[in-house]
Protein backbone atom coordinates (compact mmCIF):
# COMPACT_ATOMS: atom_id res chain seq x y z
CA UNK A 1 0.00 0.00 0.00
CA UNK A 2 1.13 3.26 -1.42
CA UNK A 3 0.91 6.22 1.10
CA UNK A 4 1.04 9.82 0.09
CA UNK A 5 2.17 12.53 2.55
CA UNK A 6 2.82 16.05 0.79
CA UNK A 7 3.08 17.75 -2.47
CA UNK A 8 4.41 20.82 -2.45
CA UNK A 9 4.38 23.26 -5.18
CA UNK A 10 6.20 25.91 -6.39
CA UNK A 11 4.73 28.32 -8.56
CA UNK A 12 4.58 32.09 -9.54
CA UNK A 13 1.50 35.03 -9.32
CA UNK A 14 0.94 35.04 -13.03
CA UNK A 15 1.99 31.49 -13.79
CA UNK A 16 -1.02 30.72 -11.39
CA UNK A 17 -3.09 32.72 -13.37
CA UNK A 18 -2.52 30.50 -15.96
CA UNK A 19 -4.02 27.42 -13.71
CA UNK A 20 -6.77 28.58 -11.72
CA UNK A 21 -8.24 32.10 -12.72
CA UNK A 22 -9.31 32.41 -16.58
CA UNK A 23 -6.37 30.93 -18.35
CA UNK A 24 -6.75 27.90 -15.91
CA UNK A 25 -8.71 25.84 -18.48
CA UNK A 26 -5.72 25.04 -21.10
CA UNK A 27 -4.04 22.79 -18.16
CA UNK A 28 -8.40 21.35 -17.29
CA UNK A 29 -8.18 22.96 -13.54
CA UNK A 30 -11.34 25.17 -12.87
CA UNK A 31 -11.16 28.50 -12.29
CA UNK A 32 -10.46 29.60 -8.68
CA UNK A 33 -10.30 33.51 -7.45
CA UNK A 34 -10.24 32.94 -3.72
CA UNK A 35 -6.26 32.06 -3.48
CA UNK A 36 -3.03 31.45 -3.97
CA UNK A 37 -3.71 27.93 -4.46
CA UNK A 38 -6.13 25.47 -6.30
CA UNK A 39 -8.05 23.53 -3.31
CA UNK A 40 -6.51 20.28 -4.00
CA UNK A 41 -3.89 18.58 -5.87
CA UNK A 42 -6.06 16.59 -7.97
CA UNK A 43 -7.27 19.84 -9.45
CA UNK A 44 -4.05 20.05 -11.18
CA UNK A 45 -4.41 16.97 -12.77
CA UNK A 46 -1.22 16.29 -12.52
CA UNK A 47 -1.62 12.28 -12.21
CA UNK A 48 -3.84 10.20 -14.37
CA UNK A 49 -5.67 6.95 -12.32
CA UNK A 50 -4.36 6.13 -8.56
CA UNK A 51 -2.49 9.11 -7.40
CA UNK A 52 0.02 7.02 -5.52
CA UNK A 53 1.15 5.60 -9.03
CA UNK A 54 2.59 8.56 -9.72
CA UNK A 55 1.48 8.01 -13.49
CA UNK A 56 1.48 10.95 -15.13
CA UNK A 57 -1.37 12.52 -17.26
CA UNK A 58 -2.35 15.65 -19.09
CA UNK A 59 0.80 16.12 -20.95
CA UNK A 60 3.49 15.60 -18.19
CA UNK A 61 6.58 14.35 -19.23
CA UNK A 62 9.30 12.41 -17.01
CA UNK A 63 12.94 14.00 -16.83
CA UNK A 64 15.68 12.95 -14.60
CA UNK A 65 18.94 14.26 -13.47
CA UNK A 66 22.39 12.82 -13.60
CA UNK A 67 22.89 14.22 -9.90
CA UNK A 68 19.88 15.44 -7.55
CA UNK A 69 19.86 17.21 -4.68
CA UNK A 70 20.18 15.36 -1.15
CA UNK A 71 16.64 15.75 0.58
CA UNK A 72 17.04 13.23 3.57
CA UNK A 73 17.19 10.27 1.71
CA UNK A 74 14.37 10.25 -0.18
CA UNK A 75 13.52 9.08 -3.78
CA UNK A 76 11.99 11.55 -6.15
CA UNK A 77 10.24 11.45 -9.18
CA UNK A 78 10.52 14.69 -11.71
CA UNK A 79 7.61 15.85 -14.44
CA UNK A 80 7.48 19.02 -17.10
CA UNK A 81 4.80 20.06 -19.05
CA UNK A 82 5.17 22.84 -21.87
CA UNK A 83 2.62 24.99 -23.18
CA UNK A 84 1.73 23.38 -26.66
CA UNK A 85 3.58 24.60 -29.21
CA UNK A 86 6.33 25.91 -27.26
CA UNK A 87 9.64 24.41 -25.67
CA UNK A 88 13.09 25.20 -23.90
CA UNK A 89 15.78 26.71 -25.54
CA UNK A 90 19.09 25.48 -24.30
CA UNK A 91 22.11 28.06 -24.75
CA UNK A 92 24.48 27.04 -22.69
CA UNK A 93 25.05 24.05 -19.93
CA UNK A 94 23.04 26.04 -17.59
CA UNK A 95 19.24 26.02 -16.88
CA UNK A 96 17.80 26.67 -20.37
CA UNK A 97 15.15 29.24 -21.20
CA UNK A 98 11.55 28.03 -19.65
CA UNK A 99 8.48 29.52 -21.82
CA UNK A 100 5.65 31.04 -19.67
CA UNK A 101 3.85 28.05 -18.87
CA UNK A 102 6.12 25.91 -18.14
CA UNK A 103 4.99 23.36 -14.97
CA UNK A 104 7.81 21.81 -13.16
CA UNK A 105 6.98 19.00 -11.00
CA UNK A 106 8.68 17.07 -8.28
CA UNK A 107 7.84 13.94 -5.99
CA UNK A 108 9.40 13.16 -2.85
CA UNK A 109 8.85 9.68 -1.56
CA UNK A 110 10.40 6.28 -0.12
CA UNK A 111 10.16 2.69 -0.52
CA UNK A 112 8.80 0.85 2.12
CA UNK A 113 11.59 -0.92 2.00
CA UNK A 114 14.26 -0.40 -0.67
CA UNK A 115 15.61 -3.52 -0.54
CA UNK A 116 12.43 -5.22 -2.40
CA UNK A 117 10.53 -1.83 -4.30
CA UNK A 118 7.88 -3.84 -5.17
CA UNK A 119 6.71 -3.53 -1.37
CA UNK A 120 5.32 -0.13 -2.34
CA UNK A 121 6.13 3.20 -1.31
CA UNK A 122 5.48 6.40 0.65
CA UNK A 123 4.90 9.96 -1.20
CA UNK A 124 5.66 12.67 1.13
CA UNK A 125 5.74 15.72 -1.11
CA UNK A 126 5.44 17.12 -4.59
CA UNK A 127 7.19 20.17 -5.80
CA UNK A 128 5.60 21.75 -8.83
CA UNK A 129 6.90 24.95 -10.17
CA UNK A 130 5.03 27.02 -12.72
CA UNK A 131 6.18 30.12 -14.87
CA UNK A 132 4.53 32.79 -16.25
CA UNK A 133 5.19 36.42 -17.58
CA UNK A 134 9.20 35.58 -15.94
CA UNK A 135 8.44 34.45 -12.91
CA UNK A 136 8.00 31.85 -10.14
CA UNK A 137 6.38 31.21 -7.49
CA UNK A 138 6.25 28.48 -4.15
CA UNK A 139 3.60 26.53 -1.92
CA UNK A 140 3.54 23.24 -0.41
CA UNK A 141 0.10 20.72 -0.51
CA UNK A 142 -0.18 18.09 2.59
CA UNK A 143 -1.87 14.77 1.67
CA UNK A 144 -4.92 13.49 3.68
CA UNK A 145 -4.39 10.14 5.52
CA UNK A 146 -6.10 8.06 2.99
CA UNK A 147 -3.79 9.10 0.67
CA UNK A 148 -6.77 10.22 -1.61
CA UNK A 149 -5.84 13.69 -2.26
CA UNK A 150 -3.60 16.84 -0.91
CA UNK A 151 -4.73 20.44 0.13
CA UNK A 152 -2.15 23.87 0.56
CA UNK A 153 -0.24 23.76 3.96
CA UNK A 154 1.43 27.22 3.89
CA UNK A 155 3.21 26.96 7.46
CA UNK A 156 5.52 23.67 6.95
CA UNK A 157 5.17 21.43 9.50
CA UNK A 158 7.14 17.71 10.78
CA UNK A 159 6.59 14.06 9.99
CA UNK A 160 8.37 10.82 11.34
CA UNK A 161 9.41 8.77 8.74
CA UNK A 162 10.62 5.37 9.07
CA UNK A 163 11.37 2.96 6.11
CA UNK A 164 14.18 0.01 5.40
CA UNK A 165 17.18 1.09 3.07
CA UNK A 166 19.23 -0.37 0.84
CA UNK A 167 21.31 -2.25 3.56
CA UNK A 168 18.52 -3.63 4.92
CA UNK A 169 18.48 -1.12 7.94
CA UNK A 170 15.60 0.41 9.83
CA UNK A 171 15.75 4.25 9.30
CA UNK A 172 13.63 6.99 11.37
CA UNK A 173 14.11 10.34 10.66
CA UNK A 174 11.36 13.52 11.09
CA UNK A 175 11.64 14.84 7.70
CA UNK A 176 10.40 18.54 7.20
CA UNK A 177 7.42 19.70 5.30
CA UNK A 178 8.99 23.22 3.96
CA UNK A 179 7.08 26.16 4.63
CA UNK A 180 6.42 28.60 1.71
CA UNK A 181 8.92 30.80 2.96
CA UNK A 182 11.29 28.02 2.98
CA UNK A 183 11.25 27.98 -0.62
CA UNK A 184 12.84 30.96 -1.59
CA UNK A 185 15.99 30.22 1.05
CA UNK A 186 17.16 27.67 -2.21
CA UNK A 187 15.27 28.83 -5.11
CA UNK A 188 16.42 32.63 -4.75
CA UNK A 189 18.49 34.33 -7.59
CA UNK A 190 18.78 38.01 -7.74
CA UNK A 191 15.52 38.30 -5.51
CA UNK A 192 13.52 35.77 -8.24
CA UNK A 193 12.77 32.53 -7.32
CA UNK A 194 14.41 30.10 -10.09
CA UNK A 195 14.71 26.22 -10.50
CA UNK A 196 17.84 24.64 -9.29
CA UNK A 197 18.18 20.92 -10.82
CA UNK A 198 17.22 20.77 -13.99
CA UNK A 199 20.31 22.87 -15.67
CA UNK A 200 21.16 21.43 -19.50
CA UNK A 201 24.24 19.62 -18.09
CA UNK A 202 22.09 17.85 -15.39
CA UNK A 203 19.54 16.84 -18.24
CA UNK A 204 22.66 15.08 -20.77
CA UNK A 205 22.61 11.79 -19.41
CA UNK A 206 21.66 8.57 -20.59
CA UNK A 207 18.42 7.35 -19.99
CA UNK A 208 15.95 4.29 -20.30
CA UNK A 209 12.65 4.89 -22.10
CA UNK A 210 10.38 2.44 -24.02
CA UNK A 211 12.68 -0.50 -22.99
CA UNK A 212 15.85 1.00 -24.72
CA UNK A 213 18.74 3.94 -23.82
CA UNK A 214 18.35 7.11 -25.20
CA UNK A 215 20.03 10.56 -24.32
CA UNK A 216 17.73 12.45 -22.39
CA UNK A 217 18.14 15.53 -24.44
CA UNK A 218 17.43 13.98 -27.63
CA UNK A 219 14.29 12.37 -25.89
CA UNK A 220 13.13 15.39 -25.10
CA UNK A 221 13.63 16.77 -28.23
CA UNK A 222 11.49 14.01 -29.83
CA UNK A 223 8.65 14.82 -27.22
CA UNK A 224 7.96 18.29 -28.17
CA UNK A 225 9.75 19.59 -24.67
CA UNK A 226 13.21 20.46 -26.20
CA UNK A 227 14.37 23.00 -29.13
CA UNK A 228 16.55 21.15 -31.45
CA UNK A 229 20.27 20.57 -30.24
CA UNK A 230 23.06 18.58 -30.23
CA UNK A 231 23.81 16.81 -27.14
CA UNK A 232 27.40 16.65 -27.48
CA UNK A 233 27.86 20.12 -27.66
CA UNK A 234 27.01 20.44 -23.85
CA UNK A 235 28.97 18.99 -21.03
CA UNK A 236 27.87 16.35 -18.79
CA UNK A 237 27.40 16.87 -15.38
CA UNK A 238 28.68 13.24 -13.90
CA UNK A 239 26.14 11.03 -11.52
CA UNK A 240 28.14 11.69 -8.18
CA UNK A 241 27.78 8.09 -7.16
CA UNK A 242 28.95 6.84 -10.24
CA UNK A 243 32.89 5.24 -9.41
CA UNK A 244 34.19 5.40 -13.53
CA UNK A 245 34.16 9.22 -13.00
CA UNK A 246 37.16 10.22 -10.92
CA UNK A 247 36.59 11.49 -7.42
CA UNK A 248 37.02 15.06 -7.77
CA UNK A 249 34.57 15.31 -10.57
CA UNK A 250 31.91 13.43 -8.46
CA UNK A 251 32.52 15.46 -5.50
CA UNK A 252 32.31 18.81 -7.77
CA UNK A 253 29.19 17.70 -9.25
CA UNK A 254 27.42 16.49 -5.73
CA UNK A 255 28.50 20.45 -4.53
CA UNK A 256 27.40 21.74 -7.75
CA UNK A 257 23.60 20.68 -7.30
CA UNK A 258 23.63 20.49 -3.16
CA UNK A 259 25.69 23.78 -3.00
CA UNK A 260 26.02 26.04 -5.94
CA UNK A 261 22.76 27.40 -6.08
CA UNK A 262 22.92 29.61 -2.64
CA UNK A 263 27.00 30.02 -2.86
CA UNK A 264 26.45 32.16 -6.12
CA UNK A 265 26.72 36.05 -6.55
CA UNK A 266 22.95 36.05 -6.35
CA UNK A 267 22.06 33.41 -3.88
CA UNK A 268 21.42 33.35 -0.45
CA UNK A 269 24.96 32.97 0.44
CA UNK A 270 26.22 35.23 -1.82
CA UNK A 271 28.90 36.74 1.18
CA UNK A 272 30.54 33.66 1.39
CA UNK A 273 33.97 33.76 -0.82
CA UNK A 274 33.48 30.19 -1.45
CA UNK A 275 31.83 29.34 -5.04
CA UNK A 276 30.70 25.74 -6.09
CA UNK A 277 29.31 26.33 -9.22
CA UNK A 278 30.83 23.73 -11.95
CA UNK A 279 31.13 25.62 -14.57
CA UNK A 280 33.52 27.70 -11.79
CA UNK A 281 37.38 26.27 -12.51
CA UNK A 282 38.55 25.09 -9.44
CA UNK A 283 41.16 27.78 -8.43
CA UNK A 284 38.59 30.44 -8.02
CA UNK A 285 36.12 28.31 -5.92
CA UNK A 286 38.11 28.72 -2.70
CA UNK A 287 37.30 25.40 -2.06
CA UNK A 288 40.76 24.30 -0.84
CA UNK A 289 41.35 27.18 1.03
CA UNK A 290 37.98 26.51 2.90
CA UNK A 291 37.79 22.43 2.80
CA UNK A 292 37.73 22.45 6.43
CA UNK A 293 35.00 24.90 7.82
CA UNK A 294 32.90 23.14 4.46
CA UNK A 295 33.36 19.47 6.07
CA UNK A 296 32.78 20.96 9.79
CA UNK A 297 29.77 22.55 8.64
CA UNK A 298 28.76 19.56 6.72
CA UNK A 299 29.11 17.38 9.83
CA UNK A 300 26.97 19.61 11.95
CA UNK A 301 24.19 18.98 9.03
CA UNK A 302 24.63 23.33 8.77
CA UNK A 303 25.19 22.88 4.89
CA UNK A 304 22.95 22.85 3.16
CA UNK A 305 21.24 25.16 6.15
CA UNK A 306 17.53 24.09 5.09
CA UNK A 307 16.22 21.26 2.36
CA UNK A 308 17.70 17.87 4.99
CA UNK A 309 17.21 17.57 9.07
CA UNK A 310 20.07 14.39 8.64
CA UNK A 311 23.80 14.39 7.40
CA UNK A 312 24.32 12.99 3.91
CA UNK A 313 27.25 10.48 5.39
CA UNK A 314 27.85 8.68 2.00
CA UNK A 315 28.76 12.23 0.47
CA UNK A 316 30.04 13.45 3.22
CA UNK A 317 32.97 10.34 3.56
CA UNK A 318 33.23 11.04 -0.43
CA UNK A 319 34.08 14.65 0.31
CA UNK A 320 36.03 14.22 3.12
CA UNK A 321 38.52 11.26 1.08
CA UNK A 322 38.86 13.79 -2.07
CA UNK A 323 39.64 16.82 0.34
CA UNK A 324 41.73 14.41 2.21
CA UNK A 325 40.49 15.66 6.14
CA UNK A 326 40.26 13.07 8.46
Amino acid sequence: MYRIITVAILVVSGALTAIYLPGAQAYGAAPNVTGMLLPRISDYNIFTGDPVNLTPGNGFQVYELATGLFTDHAEKQRLIKIPAGLALTATNDGLPQFPDGTILVKTFYYFNDKTDPSGGKRLIETRLMIKNNGQWLAGTYVWNNDQTDAVPGTNGSNIVISWIDEQASTRKITYRIPAARDCASCHNTGNSLMPVGPKIRNLNRDVLRNNKSVNQLQYLQEAGILNAVNPNRFSRLPDWQNESYPLPERVRAYLDVNCAHCHSDEGSCARSAVRFGWEVPFADTRISAKKNRIISLMEKGSMPRTGTTTVDTKALSLIKKCFQVQ
